[in-house]
């Protein structure tokens, strides 16, 4: 057997092998961020056969605040959940396990978009990979911080009362949780201080332990990481190790790796399994099943990373988006 072809099987989830479609955000969402008939054909289109082992739904906003773009889906609030519901359903009925990622924009957002003030960790703008944005955000306050954490708890039963198999928390690609992770964005002084890797991790913590006590003991906790800024002063590989320890230790099930303020697709990186470097020591490092996404486009590349150890589960966005058929024949091939 193939290590591609591999089942998986994670709290009382078993993945039929190790292919994951990816978040990907497809604005296909009505204006309220509710799941629409557009969007449900999407990842039926998607899904269909069965050929991933698990699919993760793209990031969803935890309160209108955290809004990251027009049309984005909402895990905000109870009227959401069955329209989520379909989702998970259409998902289940093509035979692939899912997860929902929830996420907060922090300064990644425009007042046009969220109707309210841009807030973040830092008094910090948006690098400039993000140039449609660039306001001076306001800096959360602890109480704003710990409202923010109980939205995240409160979303995550929202997907669970919708019959998805886990939620993925979103803390990577500059989001908010990401901010805090990364020294760049993080000039904070109290306990959630950037100068320490305790202090930048404290929210995420804070997330999780709140998460485990909203969905229970069997329900999937992942945790999408930028575990490196790939900039000088930005956060690293090492201490993408050290994140991801006390992660495992707080109660997340799966981690799945990224980059960080450099976004999906870092300058300079090519190649199948790009953030293979990120990966490969964290997965030495934990006993949870690590994902790897970036640039995987064969069945032979995804073969070769997981043989090679740089993760139990590979992610393949791209080739998907483009090609609906894209698993089915990789399958096939081996």
């Amino acid at each position: 057997m193939s290590y591609l072809n591999q089942p998986l099987k994670v709290k009382n989830v078993t993945f039929k092998n190790r292919l994951v479609m990816p978040p990907m955000a497809t604005s296909k969402s009505d204006g309220a961020g509710m799941v629409t008939q557009e969007l449900c054909e999407y990842y039926n289109e998607k899904s269909r056969g069965g050929h991933f082992g698990l699919i993760i739904t793209e990031h969803s906003f935890i309160s209108p605040e955290g809004k990251a773009s027009a049309n984005q889906l909402s895990v905000s609030n109870p009227s959401c959940v069955n329209g989520l519901s379909e989702l998970a359903a259409v998902i289940h009925k093509n035979g692939s396990a899912a997860i929902a990622q929830i996420n907060h924009a922090g300064r990644q957002t425009t007042s046009e978009i969220t109707g309210a003030e841009i807030v973040g960790v830092s008094a910090i703008p948006a690098p400039p990979l993000f140039i449609r944005l660039g306001k001076i955000p306001r800096v959360l306050s602890t109480g704003e911080i710990s409202a923010i954490v109980q939205n995240f708890a409160k979303s995550a039963r929202y997907v669970r009362e919708a019959g998805f198999d886990g939620v993925e928390i979103h803390s990577a690609h500059g989001y908010l949780l990401n901010q805090f992770y990364s020294p760049l964005a993080n000039k904070r002084d109290d306990m959630y201080t950037g100068a320490t890797i305790e202090g930048r991790c404290r929210i995420h913590l804070e997330v999780i332990r709140a998460v485990r006590e909203a969905v229970g003991e069997d329900f999937i906790i992942a945790l999408r990481l930028g575990a490196s800024d790939y900039a000088e002063g930005g956060s690293t590989g090492s201490e993408g190790v050290l994140a991801a320890k006390l992660f495992e230790e707080a109660g997340v099930d799966i981690l799945d790796i990224t980059g960080g303020l450099c976004g999906f697709m870092p300058e300079g990186k090519t190649g199948q399994g790009y953030f293979a470097q990120l990966s490969r020591p964290i997965k030495e490092a934990v006993k949870i099943p690590v994902i790897l996404t970036g640039g995987v486009t064969d069945a032979a590349g995804a073969e070769n990373l997981l043989g090679s150890s740089a993760a139990d589960l590979i992610g393949v966005g791209r080739a998907v988006l483009k090609d609906s058929g894209w698993a089915r024949r990789a399958l096939n091939s081996l």
